[in-house]
């Protein structure tokens, strides 16, 4: 009797795991991939003075931040196909190009457990050039 009884509680106990009594998430999905068509300006000549950079191009989040050379910069959206950011004078001293990209970030879950949401997105590089 002591192991039928036993057999039942851990059947008993199998089935209340195998229930759904586990968090069930469903992972992010992509997010709106930005792309960059054009910089303007895509050229300045070394100790130039602080400047504005337009980004122009497609699905860029009213969130989306312009990456100069990697780094996240204070970014005016301007609607879903062009971006601005001022670049500082510290920024162009020198000659050389800046890898230039825009990020969409991502957006949390809302699901049961936090599930869902979007993964961050970032576009393909275009290259800026200090002359």
């Amino acid at each position: 009797m002591k192991i039928i009884s036993t057999i039942l509680l851990a059947t008993l106990a199998c089935m209340t795991l195998a229930c759904g009594y586990s968090k069930k998430t469903t992972p992010p999905v992509a997010g709106n991939m930005p792309a960059i068509a054009t910089l303007s300006p895509n050229t300045i000549s070394a100790g130039s003075a602080q400047f504005t950079l337009t980004v122009d191009g497609s699905n860029f989040n009213s969130n989306a931040s312009v990456n100069w050379g990697g780094a996240a910069q204070t970014t005016a959206f301007v609607n879903g196909g062009q971006l601005t950011i001022a670049v500082p004078a510290s920024a162009v001293t020198s000659q050389g190009t800046v890898a230039i990209t825009v990020t969409n970030p991502g957006t949390t879950g809302t699901g049961q457990y936090g599930s869902g949401g979007t993964l961050p997105e970032t576009s393909t590089p275009m290259t800026f050039t200090i002359n």
